[in-house]
């Protein structure tokens, strides 16, 4: 949870009355603002906090380790660009309840085939506290909900354009062929004139020849890369062809393992890919589906998180004293895609579905509705009305079609939207040595 500035600056300025008059104590550095975003701030010691997390990230890695200097501007960059987001879900009225921090804390422990002491113990041997760690996760968690409002909710596919992808030859080229991906993303201002297109062309260049002559990826990524991944090395992670601009498809097709491409023009800069990896893809012939109708209620700007459970707890207890399921969900959901239905979203792959949601299904008994859970998208009930085995070879297919057209379709309007709420917000850098950049 941010704060205001003063509430930032009260403990400082605290502790800076108990310093005068402690004739003998030792000097202390205090903290410091090394941003101002919008109607918040960025700390030195966020930053140096971030930077120390980094390096260690680097390193296990197995890379050289950049000196905090050199990563400075874009940890800077990247706490800025968080900021804005968490701000947005503090006026969205986002918030993280302790149960829901707690559950999703567990379950990285468990992913990570961990106990919850095992996983603080882990924290603990890599230097990094418990209590910031529970922090940065929740707000990864508020930044994962602020995208989901502002972001994926507006993506639409259509079933023609499932179709038209489908039979197209990149269609047909992602479901034997996936791709791990690096990049380095070499930046071009908007409405940029020649000059400053033919600065980051020779930019770029001069990057690709260090490339061709042995240097490490990951550590040129995180150096000269401005890509939201050029912490992590400019990792992409894996991506279906079906993904990726035709002509990026079509070159990576032809790469070995472990080349990289020389810089390639797009409409925000230029950018050089690393293929990491690659592997075919194959589908199951039979499939576990599960015919269940849902009720979702959403938190807003006027509705609070605990309004929001409680309005589903009635709902629930509604449902369970006799009123018709389907009833209440045409008046009360808030899922678009079903309401309608009264809910229902028909026989679905719970591969399909969300964490959260698919484990809820999985536990529930044929035709007894599940009290309230929360998801990403909100508060839940559901009912299971049957489940089967079926050859579901071409839905899959169609399926897998739909969510590779919206992930592109997310990855393309997440980078707009990023760079709008940048473009929009004041920020003045205070970093000793870096441009004082306002709007």
């Amino acid at each position: 949870m941010k704060t205001k500035l003063i509430d930032r600056l009260r403990p400082l300025m605290l502790g800076a009355v108990l310093l005068s008059g402690a004739a003998h104590a030792a000097p202390q550095s205090l903290d410091r603002v090394v941003a101002i975003v919008d109607n918040d701030v960025v700390m030195q010691s966020q930053l140096d906090q971030r930077v120390r997390e980094v390096q260690q990230t680097i390193a296990k890695r197995g890379g050289g380790v950049p000196p905090a200097g050199a990563l400075e501007q874009q940890v800077l960059e990247r706490l800025i660009v968080e900021n804005l987001q968490l701000q947005i879900g503090e006026r969205s009225g986002i918030r993280i309840t302790d149960e829901e921090l707690n559950q999703a804390v567990a379950t990285i422990a468990q992913r990570n085939g961990m106990s919850p002491e095992q996983f603080r113990a882990a924290l603990a041997h890599d230097g990094l506290s418990f209590d910031d760690a529970r922090e940065q996760i929740k707000r990864e968690m508020i930044i994962s909900r602020v995208r989901q409002r502002r972001v994926a909710e507006r993506i639409q596919v259509s079933e023609q354009e499932v179709k038209n992808f489908l039979n197209s030859d990149l269609g047909k080229m992602q479901m034997s062929e996936e791709y791990r991906l690096a990049n380095i993303l070499i930046p071009t201002p908007e409405s940029a004139n020649s000059t400053a297109i033919q600065a980051a062309a020779q930019q770029a260049g001069q990057v690709y020849q260090q490339l061709k002559q042995g240097a490490d990826f990951g550590k040129l990524a995180i150096e000269r890369s401005a890509s939201e991944n050029a912490l992590e090395g400019g990792e992409m992670g894996w991506r279906k062809a079906g993904q990726l601009p035709p002509d990026f498809a079509k070159m990576l097709s032809s790469m070995g393992v472990g080349d990289v491409t020389q810089p390639i023009r797009i409409p925000n800069g230029f950018i050089i890919l690393k293929l990491e990896e690659k592997r075919g893809g194959s589908e199951s012939v039979l499939r576990d589906e599960v015919h269940v109708r849902h009720i979702l209620i959403k938190p807003s700007e006027i509705r609070s998180e605990a309004a929001t459970k409680e309005l589903a707890e009635k709902l629930y207890d509604r449902i369970t004293s006799g009123e018709d399921f389907a009833t209440l969900a045409k008046s009360f959901s808030e899922d678009p895609g079903s309401a309608l239905n009264g809910g229902d979203l028909n026989w679905v792959d719970p591969d399909s579905l969300v964490p959260e949601f698919r484990e809820q299904m999985a536990d529930a008994q044929q035709g007894v509705v599940t009290k309230p859970f929360r998801t990403q998208y909100g508060w839940h009930v559901l009912e299971v009305l049957g489940r089967r085995a079926t050859d579901s070879t071409e839905k899959a297919r169609e399926q897998q079609a739909m969510s590779v057209l919206r992930n592109r379709k997310y990855d393309e309007e997440l980078q707009t939207w990023l760079r709008q709420i940048r473009d929009e917000a004041y920020v003045e850098v205070k970093l000793p040595g870096a441009d004082q950049a306002t709007q």
